[in-house]
């Protein structure tokens, strides 16, 4: 396949978070040529399974399969043959200049727009609220979890951001924590020493960090499903955990959600359907 992949056009995803993982992820399965493109500071809190990590660490390895962080566009056809994923630290998406990729997918989920245009390439989507298809991008996939998570929008935008998170296991806005204050992250150890990290099983009302001094407790009983990096300049407000009340999802926590994965469902229905209305070749 590696072979047959380096004759194909490029599609460039913005945006490596856990959500785009799985997006790159199934488009990397597909067969499609991806290039991942992220910010120099990522601050995805579920780092195990985000290929975002590979800023920080040169490689990030999700469900076997790898991404490769790389210095230029150039070097971007050598990982691929290689069959791995490059990213490219490239917040303006200047790569598509020098790529000309067929499909621009923004999987930045800002809630905003951060400059995708259509422009950019022959097919472009756009993940979540944002962005209205037949405007800015040729198609939008919803991401809010419900009936819709997953849909292809040709006309219109997605469901507005409530800023309230999805309902799982009865828990909605106590599955996030948010920064007390500003600084750097701090892990601390838990009862047997080790650090609490992502997969630890916590308790309501447990510090599982601290920010600039400041301890952070657990707000529901559950799995650390995501925990930002260990010296990460924290500042206040900002999103810094994720509590899943589902104790069965301790084995998953380094593995795309089922949200992700319905997106990037969605991802693929959309580049592929847009590809064969304009008679243009991905695979």
């Amino acid at each position: 396949m590696e072979q047959n992949r380096a004759n194909r056009p490029w599609v460039i995803v913005r945006g490596a978070g856990d959500l785009a993982t799985g997006t790159i992820l199934r488009l990397h399965r597909c067969g499609f040529k991806v290039l991942a493109l992220e910010c120099a500071d990522p601050s995805a809190i579920r780092r195990k399974a985000a290929f975002c990590e590979a800023v920080w660490q040169g490689a990030a390895t999700v469900e076997g399969t790898t991404c490769r962080r790389i210095q230029t566009a150039a070097e971007a056809d050598a990982v691929s043959a290689a069959g791995e994923i490059p990213l490219l630290v490239d917040e303006n998406c200047a790569a598509a200049e020098v790529l000309h990729p067929a499909a621009v997918v923004d999987a930045i989920l800002a809630k905003r727009n951060l400059g995708t245009h259509r422009g950019m390439a022959p097919l472009t989507v756009g993940l979540g609220p944002g962005f209205t298809a037949g405007q800015d991008v040729d198609a939008v996939v919803e991401t809010m979890r419900g009936h819709q998570l997953g849909r292809v929008i040709r006309q219109g935008t997605a469901i507005p951001n409530t800023g309230v998170p999805g309902n799982i296991g009865g828990f909605a806005a106590e599955r996030v924590i948010h920064a007390p204050a500003s600084g750097p992250m701090e892990f601390v150890p838990d009862a047997t020493g080790a650090p609490v990290d992502i997969g630890a099983v916590v308790h309501k009302g447990q510090c599982i960090g601290k920010v600039g001094g400041v301890e952070v407790t657990a707000t529901l009983d559950g799995v650390l499903r995501g925990l930002i990096r260990r010296g990460y300049p924290v500042t206040r407000g900002l999103k810094i955990a994720d509590i899943d009340p589902r104790l069965e999802q301790v084995h998953n926590c380094g593995t795309v959600s089922d949200k992700a994965r319905a997106i990037a469902g969605g991802v693929v229905e959309a580049l592929l359907s847009l590809a064969g209305e304009r008679g243009i070749s991905l695979l």
